[in-house]
């Protein structure tokens, strides 16, 4: 059966967020209309057995609270085991060299790759996991390209306070028939696989004890579909530092202010009989009177 498209479920979410919206700016006095109540969702079955061991393959060879340097080490015994086998593949000594300098530049990118998130912003920041992270809050990242084995994904992996808390894998797509690359598809394969998933924030989340998985939509922006696995426990702790760190919400424009006392009918507003205010604004006094 074909699904709806991923543009018809972003514009219809769209339309539903700008009438919410556009509720109290325009419409001051009217009788609002009754909040649906959603239904609670049935009950899930926590995973089999069966299911949960599918779950924590997920997790590969790491687990939660290790350090960089660990993770960096996994993976350079990965990479030092494949290039081994290419390497004893053949007797020339150039191709040799050739392949240890290639291992070693792997090796190197993945170190360079590491990145505390002390408030410089960087080109994560606006990427498929821009919303995984936030700054000032002691969180780091770093990225691995999955590429051998027939396998092309990216995995991040997040640190609070140094340790590995979650795991982000970018699952490549191209491999899906074009009618295939939507995320209620990829959700029935990952279901048939994990069991039935509860719903998130539009996200579908396995619950497996000591760690969670959750299927996440980034067809729209990223032409990408991802997994996320983390530490249960340490999300109440990671949400709490990032709230407490949280940057302040930027004050209302002056000028702005300024309109909005004279009422609802802006668009008459004469500048010229606020010309205090505004050059108060304009020249950074805003809020002290010009004196006679």
């Amino acid at each position: 059966m074909r699904t709806r498209s991923i543009a018809t479920v972003l514009a219809l979410a769209l339309g539903l967020t700008f009438s919410a919206g556009s509720g109290d700016a325009w419409a001051k006095g009217r009788k609002k209309k009754p909040v649906p109540v959603k239904p609670a969702e049935p009950k899930l079955a926590p995973p089999t057995a069966e299911q949960k061991k599918a779950l924590g393959e997920l997790m590969g060879a790491y687990k939660f609270g290790m350090e960089k340097d660990a993770i960096i080490a996994v993976l350079a015994k990965q990479i030092d085991e494949r290039y081994a086998e290419q390497i004893s593949a053949t007797s020339d000594v150039m191709t040799q060299d050739k392949l240890r300098k290639e291992k070693q530049k792997e090796v190197t990118r993945i170190k360079q790759s590491y990145l505390s998130f002390e408030g410089k912003k960087s080109g994560w920041d606006v990427s498929l996991v821009d919303t995984e992270f936030a700054h000032n809050t002691g969180e780091s990242m770093l990225a691995y390209w999955e590429n051998a084995g027939g396998k092309n994904q990216k995995r991040f992996f997040f640190f609070y306070e140094g340790k590995l808390w979650k795991m982000f894998v970018a699952i490549d797509t191209k491999a899906l028939a074009a009618d295939q690359r939507n995320f209620s598809f990829f959700r029935g394969l990952m279901e048939s696989r994990y069991g039935k998933a509860r719903t998130d924030n539009g996200r579908a989340v396995w619950n497996a004890g000591e760690f969670e998985v959750q299927a996440v939509d980034k067809m729209a922006f990223y032409g990408s579909f991802a997994l996320l696995i983390q530490d249960p426990s340490v999300v109440p702790q990671v949400l709490a530092t990032r709230k407490a760190n949280a940057p302040e919400a930027k004050k209302p424009d002056a000028i702005i202010e300024v309109i909005r006392e004279k009422g609802d009918d802006s668009d008459k507003v004469n500048l010229d009989e606020n010309s205090d205010a505004v050059d108060a604004i304009i020249n950074g006094s805003a809020g002290t009177k010009k004196p006679k």
